[in-house]
């Protein structure tokens, strides 16, 4: 069902005072719309989460990525529909073995995947779509996890560094925009403090073999967020004198509205956004974690050396943004003697879509509550305590389920109204964030195609495009991807 407000096509075009780009997810070589090993190289292109999904139990559906939608195949068929839509830009990750089979350089460069991203580069650039590359998407190289633990170590870091250089040199002569990490935070709380995300690691308590759900996310974050500074630094000095582009990082936060208006849910609100957003933007703007995490955590929240805390601060020239949806957060009184499990409840905060049994927004799927107003209401937060820094939106939308609960036909996914008032909104609301002053400089929607979506497997519907995983992975362009073709034609 459509807002009751109607919006012209006219209205829709004005939206965004900006350059509109979309996302085709062609190479998130996890959750992106191909799989992960599809191609007939080595064994050694295996990679942690690779591993996790054939242990089916993780996976609502008990699938896994081998295949997804095969875009490694039919790369070109799907930048044509993004072509005939008329975005100008396309994010897709690197898979680190792909590159690196071993993960660092003592095990040589694959070649084979070098020319492969060098003819998927090349093809967008043919067809007139500006590449904006993400170079870690959660796909730790199973040799390293087998190694020393992946991102548990700080060994990690030097070889991302060699990683980095490697993509720098090879592609970076057409590549402009580079997002070192996406998401940190989910890849933290889902990998290491609840174990649904690879490498499925938290407490015993919980339900894992092993794991530290209240000291490994930090620990893998702190080693992110080193990660990511040295490969700024990196191409800063060696690489952007000439290449002329730009590296930032990729961020997921909620916006987290008070569930009452006393003081205590206000708190609440703001704890909840320090330890989601502030716990990468604090380092990356100022040199250090906040303040309340530092009373929190305490020892359990590794520092930074002054070296490293001169390599982290200022780390970025932009910010990508991935917003889908808000909460409110209710304070947890210290008279409840609560004592968190898991990293996510040490903001001592209620995070919930509902108030009185009334929801925040309409929910779809199973944990996006419709807020637009959230995503303006977390730019400003980026503007006014970062400094407004410059930001692109590098993940925005909405799903919906399609599970033996709740089976989709064809005609009914292709008519996907809620995902275009969805964009229509949000769009909106980018709009009115930059007439607040607020830096952004491009938008890109969650996803061009359905595809395999983490523990999620095939039951969330994301894309633009419907995905038929029963007849050779066909495509078919929803009402949606209709409705922002014309929204880029105006």
């Amino acid at each position: 069902m459509m807002h009751n407000k109607k919006h012209s096509s006219g209205e829709r075009a004005s939206l965004l005072d900006l350059s509109l780009v979309l996302q085709l997810l062609l190479t998130r070589s996890i959750s992106g719309t191909r799989g992960w090993r599809e191609e007939p190289m080595k064994e050694e292109k295996e990679r942690a989460y690779g591993t996790l999904s054939r242990i089916i139990i993780q996976i609502a559906d008990h699938q896994n990525g081998d295949v997804a939608v095969d875009s490694y195949h039919r790369y070109k068929e799907d930048i044509k529909i993004l072509k005939d839509m008329g975005a100008d830009a396309y994010r897709f990750s690197i898979a680190w073995s792909r590159i690196l089979p071993k993960g660092n350089l003592a095990g040589g460069i694959n070649h084979e995947g070098i020319d492969y991203y060098n003819n998927l580069i090349n093809e967008q650039i043919e067809n007139g779509i500006k590449p904006f590359v993400t170079i870690f998407h959660w796909d730790v190289p199973q040799a390293l996890e087998d190694k020393y633990g992946g991102f548990l170590d700080r060994e990690i870091v030097d070889d991302f560094k060699d990683y980095c250089e490697v993509c720098f040199k090879e592609f970076g002569d057409r590549v402009k925009n580079w997002v070192t990490v996406n998401e940190p935070w989910s890849f933290s709380t889902l990998g290491y403090g609840l174990g649904y995300h690879a490498p499925g690691r938290c407490s015993q308590d919980l339900g894992c073999q092993s794991g530290d759900s209240l000291r490994e996310p930090y620990t893998v974050s702190h080693n992110l967020i080193l990660a990511h500074a040295v490969a700024f630094r990196l191409y800063n000095d060696k690489f952007k004198d000439v290449q002329k582009g730009e590296v930032g990082i990729s961020l997921i936060s909620y916006w987290f509205k008070p569930y009452s208006n006393c003081r205590p849910d206000y708190e609440a609100a703001i704890r909840s956004l320090d330890f989601m957003l502030g716990w990468y933007m604090e380092p990356l703007a100022f040199g250090d974690y906040p303040f309340i995490m530092r009373a929190v955590v305490k020892d359990r929240l590794p520092y930074f050396t002054d070296e490293e805390t001169e390599i982290v601060k200022d780390s970025y020239d932009f910010i990508g943004v991935n917003y889908y949806t808000t909460r409110y957060a209710r304070n947890i009184p210290s008279s409840q003697n609560f004592i968190p499990e898991v990293n996510l409840q040490e903001a001592y905060a209620s995070k919930v879509g509902k108030k009185d049994n009334v929801p925040l927004g309409k929910l779809e799927g199973t944990w996006i509550y419709v807020y637009p107003e959230g995503l303006k209401e977390l730019l400003l937060e980026l503007k006014n305590r970062y400094n407004n820094p410059k930001i692109y939106i590098t993940e925005n939308g909405t799903c919906e389920l399609d599970d033996s609960t709740n089976i989709l036909t064809l005609e009914e996914a292709l008519h996907d109204e809620e995902r275009i008032e969805y964009y229509a909104l949000h769009l909106a609301s980018v709009k009115k964030a930059i007439r607040c002053g607020v830096n952004v400089k491009g938008f890109f929607a969650w996803s061009l195609l359905d595809n395999f979506e983490w523990n999620g497997g095939y039951t969330n519907r994301f894309g633009l495009t419907y995905i038929d995983y029963k007849n050779n992975l066909k495509r078919y362009p929803k009402k949606s991807n209709k409705w922002l073709t014309n929204f880029l034609k105006v």
